[in-house]
């Protein structure tokens, strides 16, 4: 995730008008950029997406490109593409998956059902109907280990048919799943009308991002299980130390919105402070990302807005919320708490009544709203949230959020000079 800031637009500007003919892209700059640009906004790409031909076209440069910068595989065969991210950090719950249609995050229920789905679409036929997937869901989830855990599944009530529809719905948008008769809204109305599906097991047996096998792991608690899963081999001389150092940094320029020289150990800030010039050229060659490096830390800026998952600024009344909680925070040096925020909100839903939705002006509303707000705040990492001596959890401003604070007027007195 990369972020997307109103700033971008003069660095951009300054950085074109210096621009020499001789500097000019050539039409395999351009795609070569636009296939990467494709590659990190969706790592799994299919026949059917747009950009696939030029993946595939410039896949051995690429895959040497990402292995040697980043540490990530990428497979490409006829028709898909798949690059095996691996994230810099483990512990960052600000990107979770979200239903396609309602953009919800996935729950833990959901996130169950999701490998029970999967595990199941694997033993089926080359076709599966929705109600046979139900089944197969049912079954797994009847193992000892997730009755033991607490976990159970039945398909009686809607909610719990509407949250097999969003995995559904996720599979489909991954192309794991492609519909060939039905809908699914009969299903969670009332679990009639069977919708059928074409499985593709090539995409499904490439989306597990892992460096061994779920089935090797034996640690016992989900942190363990995921440094496991995720871990890599230790380097044991200097020069794979540096590779190691070089990947990490790398991936996180490349999917962090920001990165704070304090959220690194002392070897990775040592590293990225005397490499940061060297390996954003890289990155922008490659991306057309623009580094913006600031004594805190370093944050690469997508003058074309789109390599984003999570915009700032936005339009619409959430993102008028986000914003204004934003400059909020950002100009008074504060750390509020969620009350707070709320309150907050409830005062601007009179002052701009007329502008929001009217959903949001009821006083209901405005716990969501801010709530929606700091989730953004925080995935942008401009702000962290933070228990007090009370224990009570405020919202901290970082570095990066002071972009958005302001100022109080200059009045210059008439007939004085600029």
């Amino acid at each position: 995730m990369t972020v997307s800031t109103s700033t971008s637009t003069s660095t951009t500007t300054v950085s074109t008008t210096t621009t020499t003919i001789s500097a000019l892209p050539t039409d395999h700059d351009v795609e070569l950029r636009r296939a990467a640009r494709a590659l990190l906004a969706h790592p799994l790409l299919t026949a059917r997406d747009d950009d696939f031909r030029l993946v595939r076209k410039h896949a051995a440069e690429l895959a040497g490109w990402f292995a040697d910068q980043a540490g990530w595989r990428l497979t490409v065969d006829a028709e898909t593409a798949r690059l095996v991210k691996k994230p810099a950090a483990l512990d960052d719950a600000t990107r979770p998956a979200r239903a396609p249609k309602t953009k919800v995050p996935f729950t833990r229920r959901r996130y169950v059902l999701l490998c029970l789905a999967l595990a199941a679409l694997e033993r089926s036929e080359s076709q599966t109907t929705l109600g046979r997937l139900a089944e197969g869901v049912l079954t797994g989830a009847t193992d000892p280990a997730l009755t033991e855990a607490g976990i159970s599944f039945g398909m009686g009530r809607r909610e719990e048919r509407a949250d097999l529809v969003a995995v559904v719905r996720l599979l489909l948008s991954w192309g794991v799943l492609t519909r060939v008769q039905g809908d699914e809204e009969a299903f969670v109305a009332d679990g009639g009308n069977d919708v059928l599906y074409d499985v593709d097991r090539r995409i499904s047996g490439g989306l597990l991002a892992t460096s061994r096998g779920a089935s090797t792991v034996t640690a016992a608690s989900f942190e363990e299980r995921l440094t496991a899963l995720a871990a890599e081999p230790l380097p044991e001389t200097d020069d794979l130390r540096l590779r190691s150092l070089r990947h990490a940094m790398t991936r996180r320029l490349l999917d962090d919105p920001v990165v704070y020289y304090a959220d690194l150990t002392e070897a990775e800030r040592a590293y990225l402070v005397s490499q940061r010039v060297s390996i954003s050229r890289r990155i922008t060659e490659l991306t057309g990302l623009i580094p913006e490096m600031r004594a805190e830390g370093i944050s690469m800026v997508d003058p074309e807005d789109t390599l984003t998952d999570v915009r700032m600024p936005e339009q619409g009344t959430d993102g008028h919320v986000t914003l204004l909680i934003a400059t909020k925070i950002a100009t008074d040096g504060s750390a509020p708490t969620v009350p707070e925020l709320i309150r907050f909100v409830q005062a601007q839903a009179k002052a701009h009544a007329s502008y929001w939705r009217k959903t949001a002006t009821e006083p209901a509303a405005a716990a969501d709203l801010a709530e929606q707000a700091v989730t953004k705040l925080e995935a942008l990492n401009l702000v962290a949230r933070l228990p007090d001596d009370q224990g009570r959890t405020r919202i901290h401003p970082r570095s990066a959020l002071m972009r958005f604070a302001m100022a109080e007027p200059t009045i210059k007195k008439a007939g004085a000079h600029p």
